[in-house]
This record gives structure tokens, sequence and C-alpha cells, in this order.
């Protein structure tokens, strides 16, 4: 055989078994699940945006194609009619009074998804929710109430912790089904509220104002006019009246710091006074199974914010408290006395139990500020959600309580010896901060009690499950399954 021959014959033996690494025709590019969108304004508009980023082909539809604005890119815009054919799912970006035009494009909306994103501008604008009132319009679509509590900002800038939450509602389980993929798809978390009747709360969300923060921030106003009030009383009407003496200036500053703290005492004991209360409740019911009743349930919920508002009163006592040597007032005394010694050639003598008092006084303050800020940082979304549930327990309730204990002690060693002195209770009323012990002292007291190893079984055993024998004598030793 020749070398032509025997190189032909490879050659043939090799070229069936051969690969080509390079494709003769392009992939073709993979194609875009088609959705739509009424309304180009700025929630349409951040939506479109979200949704072309995460590989959707959107289409607008408009009543005046030609001159809507500006548009995400990689989308178009068509009349209304056009538009509703090129896709299943269709947005509804537009204001309630402007529904109508959708009656008369029932026919082509007949058998899509329409998710509803509007909301009111306040509560029982209404009769009906609009997302019924939607459905009412077309009725061979499937309305779908979502996306209305995510924000235009939210859309253009990423969803944090915050605001990534999406509740929807609706009557049919495959039209909700198909809009929490698509929200999950955009990195949100659905919660299905159930069906569209449920759209009136919905529609109300987006509406409440701080609806945890109203009780903590009426009781933060009133306790702090209250007591504002009080030491301005004690402290610079007083002295106006008996003494002649004009201490308005006092109202800026010392005032101040005399009722953050007080304040701030009072509302971190009410974090805690909530379930002290709960456990002697069931102390005394015996169960568990039982609700609580609603003001102790409406003061357990905000309980997070009233240790925030505590905070912030504390934050302003330090705050105060550091000014305090820069102060006119208190430089000018301090020079007066210096002067005074040195006029008279005499010299205080060092007292010992005021040197421990006051280093006590300031350490006991300073470790009670730190666990303060601690509790501040892990009640952030941010941060519990790094702990297991025994952490988070471990530092908002031992932590808590030490906490308390911190402040309160603080607090009483800054009275010490005063409330044995007749000028302490001016016009026979005593300062404010002998007042604010009396919530703390009281919650300190009856947690105390419920520590006791008798007490603190009996909460267990209840807590595990276990109930009281009945009236009647029958046992309830088992858990029962609520």
């Amino acid at each position: 055989m020749t070398t032509a021959d025997t190189a032909s014959s490879l050659s043939g033996k090799v070229k069936p078994e051969s690969v080509s690494l390079c494709p003769l025709v392009p992939e073709a590019a993979p194609q875009r699940e088609p959705l739509c969108i009424f309304g180009t304004g700025d929630l349409g508009r951040s939506l479109g945006q979200r949704l072309v980023q995460t590989g959707y082909g959107v289409t607008y539809g408009s009543r005046r194609p030609a001159s809507c604005g500006p548009l995400p890119r990689g989308t178009q815009v068509l009349s209304h009619a056009a538009a509703a054919q090129s896709a299943n799912v269709v947005f509804i970006c537009v204001h309630r009074e402007h529904y109508d035009f959708l009656e008369t494009l029932a026919p082509h909306l007949r058998g899509k998804v329409l998710v509803d994103v509007s909301n009111n501008s306040k509560k029982d604008l209404y009769p009906e929710a609009n997302a019924e009132y939607l459905q009412r319009l077309v009725p061979g679509a499937s309305v779908v109430k979502a996306f209305n509590t995510i924000s235009a900002w939210a859309l253009q800038n990423g969803p944090s912790d915050a605001n990534r939450q999406v509740y929807l509602c609706g009557d049919r389980a495959e039209a909700k089904q198909a809009v929490a993929e698509l929200a999950t798809k955009l990195g949100l978390s659905v919660l299905d509220r159930g069906c569209l009747s449920a759209a009136r709360e919905l529609e109300d969300f987006p509406l409440q104002l701080f609806p945890l923060w109203r009780l903590p921030l009426r009781l933060a106003t009133g306790l702090t006019a209250f007591f504002f009030l009080y030491e301005l009383i004690r402290d610079v009407v007083y002295a106006y009246v008996k003494q002649d003496k004009d201490n308005s200036f006092r109202i800026m500053v010392s005032l101040a710091n005399k009722v953050f703290p007080i304040v701030s005492l009072i509302m971190l004991s009410l974090c805690y006074l909530p379930g002290v209360l709960a456990s002697f409740l069931q102390l005394y019911r015996g169960t568990k199974y039982r609700r609580f009743p609603d003001w102790l349930d409406r003061w357990m919920v905000c309980r997070k914010q009233l240790g925030l508002l505590a905070l912030g009163f504390a934050f302003l006592h330090v705050l105060y408290t550091l000014i305090i040597p820069i102060r006119y007032y208190v430089r000018f005394r301090l020079t007066a006395h210096a002067v005074s010694l040195i006029r008279e050639n005499t010299t205080a003598e060092f007292d010992t139990t005021t040197a421990w008092r006051s280093d006590s006084y300031l350490s006991i303050g300073i470790l009670g500020f730190c666990l303060y800020v601690l509790l501040g940082i892990t009640s952030l979304p941010s941060v519990s959600n790094a702990l297991s549930w025994r952490e988070f327990s471990f530092i908002q309730s031992k932590l808590g309580y030490l906490t308390l204990l911190f402040c309160t002690l603080h607090t009483y060693i800054y009275g010490w010896s005063r409330f044995l002195r007749p000028s302490t209770y001016k016009w026979w009323t005593p300062p404010g901060y002998m007042l604010s012990l009396a919530v703390p002292s009281a919650v300190l007291l009856l947690k105390v009690l419920l520590l006791l190893p008798c007490v603190d079984r009996s909460v267990d055993r209840i807590r595990r499950g276990w109930e009281r024998a009945k009236p009647d004598g029958e046992s309830s030793n088992y858990p029962l399954i609520p």
C-alpha cells in the first residue's frame, strides 16, 4: 500500500469520529416571557425596569403611545388594546378614577391575569376595594391585588429588608401562583392574604402611619410633658416664689437633663412590665390557652418601640451630661467656690464616701448605658435575623433585666441619702427621680418573685402545656393542642 493510500485510509477512519467545536449557526437568544403594563407613570416605569432586568419582555399600554415620555430601554409601547394581546399578565398601574377605559377592553382582557397595584389617598374613600371594582369592570379576567406596598423608589434601588414583603390576594389560585412566581423572581418575598375580599385591608397598609409607634409616642410625650412641668414648678417656680431667685436659665439644660433620664427609666421598665403581668396572669388562670386582655396584647406588641424610645431618651441624657462642664453656670459656680476658699484661706477636705458614691454612680450608669445600646442593636432586623431564638431571648430578656437593674441602681445611688433631707421636698413634693423609681422597682420585685423556684417551676409547666385541675375535679395534666 502506498503512502497516499495509507493517509487516505487513516483519514477515512478518523473523520466519522471527529466533532466540530464551532457551531455553524449561532445559538438563538432565549425567548423573553412577555408582560404588559398599563400606565407609564413612576411606578409603571420602575416596575418595567426591574422586570426587564429580571429577563422579562415588557410592553406598555398607553392612551398616547407616541408621547408617553421616556421608558426603560428594551421595552415597547403600544395602544391599550394591542398591548393587552401581547401578554397573559397585565399590571394595572393607573389610579382607580381612570379605570373606566378598562371596561371597553374587557374582550381583550378575557382570561388574563390583572395585577392591581393601586392605592387610595385615605381610608374608606370608596364603598369597595379598588381590586373588587376592577374585577367587576372586567369579570372575564382574574384580578390579583399585589405590589401596592412596594414603592417606585424601592423598585428602582432594589428592595431592602424593610420592604421586601409583597402581599397578594385573589379568588383564583392559578392567577395568584403566577404573580407569586413573578414576585419571587424579582427578589421579593410573598405573603398570600387569601381571597380578593382582603384587598381593602391590603390597600389600607400603605396608609398606616407608624401604627405600632402611636402608643409609645403618646406615652413618651405625656411623660415628658408631665415631668417637665413637675420639675419646672419645683426648680423654677418654687425658687421665684420662696427665694425670689430667677432660675429660668435652668430650663434649657438642667430641667431637660432631669426629665430625659426619668422618662427613659420609666419607659424601659414598661418594656418588661407586660411580660411580668402576663406570667402572673397565667399563674392565676392556671393555663396558657386563654387569650390575654386586648390592652395587654397591644402593650406587648409595642414593647420594641417602647425600648427604642427609651434608648433615645438615654442618648439625650448622655449628651446633655457631657456638656455640663462647659456650661457657663457650672464654670461660674466652680470659680466662685474656688475664690471663696482662697479668701477664707481654707481648703475643702477630701470625702472618701462622696468619692465612692460618685464613682459608683458614674460606673454603673456607663455599664447600664452600654447594655442599653446592646439591646438597641440586637433589635435591628439585620442583627436579630443573624441570632438564634435562644441568643435573642438571652439578650433581650436576661440582659434586658440586667440593664433595668443597673439603670435603677444608678438612680438610687444618685439620690443616696437625699430622701432624708427636708429641703428635698419642695412644697411637700418628692423630686422627679423618686417618682421614676416606683415602676422599675416594682418590675424588679415582681421578677424576683417569678424567679423563686416554686413559682418558676409552675410558670414553666404552664408554658409547656400543663393546666390546673378543672373545678369539677377532672385533671388536665396533659398538653392541649390549640
